[in-house]
């Protein structure tokens, strides 16, 4: 006899949520449209907030500590959605109770608090992934694609901003040092990690940046390699920026219109050839590829995943690294490099 569609399914892959706030909202609404994820408890610092998350999003468990999260032998997978200041230690938290974990981007503040995540995890044979969306994006998959066969010939420049027109009222999660506030964790690491996807890691790392109360509010980066390619970066606080990118080779250039971060589309320029679209995004569901992929990578028993390597999320760690070095952004707590 045919199976049936119950006995062909996969059991849902079961998370748990740390953190209440704003991403942790959209992620938790995304994961609710698809039949294979289950949100089965959440974790905050308060009993109230993830008791009122958890009401929101009909949540059958909420606890008011990361410890209690991290003890819920029903979890397949905890999204850790903490402030970037928080990530280290809660993602340290669930895989020493052995829980696999997407970890929200940044993965951390620097290299030397993700590497030992990292070899954590593979110590303890436990998955771990940065929650870099946009690796993830099928736009930006066949984008790939197409630089691997050669659409663009080779490259030899990347061009991408973000910034945001502020102003930001005081007090904001992105004017806080002590929250890894500031431009370049939380909107230029999305240049440079485009910049890692398509160039791999630089050579060379020039920035400049202005700092404001502890924090960059506006920085430009120049990252070389040894091929001759370049990438000129830019992130801000102060400014509404096109939000584009560019990827320039000898044979032609790819173009991301506002958005390139999590693109709808792209438009691929050859001489003598007529523009190509490409699209295959489809809008409102922003989350659902990154979940997905560490799905597909649960069922499969793999730890890491081939399209957010560990090695990779290191390496752009070591990039913002050089960048901070070289504009003078040291946060609360952390020794001079």
């Amino acid at each position: 006899m045919p199976a049936t569609e119950s006995e062909t399914a996969p059991a849902p892959i079961r998370w748990g949520i740390l953190s209440t706030g704003g991403i942790a909202e959209k992620f938790t609404q995304d994961l609710a449209t698809m039949p294979d994820a289950e949100v089965v408890a959440v974790g905050s610092r308060t009993l109230e907030s993830a008791t009122a998350f958890a009401e929101r999003h009909a949540v059958p468990r909420a606890y008011g500590s990361w410890p209690e999260l991290a003890a819920d032998r029903e979890l397949d997978v905890v999204y850790v959605a903490t402030p970037q200041t928080g990530h280290a230690a809660a993602t340290r938290l669930f895989l020493q109770a052995g829980v696999p974990v997407l970890c929200e981007k940044p993965f951390t503040l620097s290299e030397a608090e993700a590497r030992p995540l990292v070899e954590l995890a593979r110590e303890r044979k436990v998955f771990l992934m940065e929650a870099m969306w946009t690796y993830c994006n099928p736009v930006i998959r066949t984008m790939t694609e197409l630089i691997a066969d050669g659409a663009i010939g080779e490259v030899r420049a990347v061009h991408a901003d973000f910034g945001l027109p502020g102003p930001f009222p005081p007090g904001h999660r992105l004017l806080d040092p002590a929250r890894g506030g500031g431009a370049l964790l939380d909107l230029g690491v999305y240049p440079v990690s485009l910049a890692h996807l398509v160039l791999g890691e630089p050579e060379s790392v020039s920035a400049h940046g202005r700092l404001e109360g502890g924090v960059d509010v506006n920085t430009g980066m120049l990252l070389g390699y040894g091929s001759g390619a370049v990438a000129a970066l830019t992130c801000s606080l102060y400014a509404d920026t096109p939000l584009r990118a560019a990827v320039t080779g000898t044979a032609g250039r790819i173009e991301f219109p506002r958005g390139f971060f999590f693109p709808e589309e792209f438009v691929l320029h050859r001489p003598d050839r007529e523009p190509e679209e490409f699209s295959g995004y489809r809008p409102g569901r922003t989350f659902v590829h990154q979940a997905a992929e560490v799905m597909r990578a649960l069922r499969a028993g793999e730890k890491e995943s081939p399209l957010v390597p560990l090695e990779g999320s290191l390496a752009v760690m070591r990039t913002l690294d050089r960048v901070r070095d070289a504009i003078g952004l040291r946060f609360p707590g952390e020794d001079a490099r």
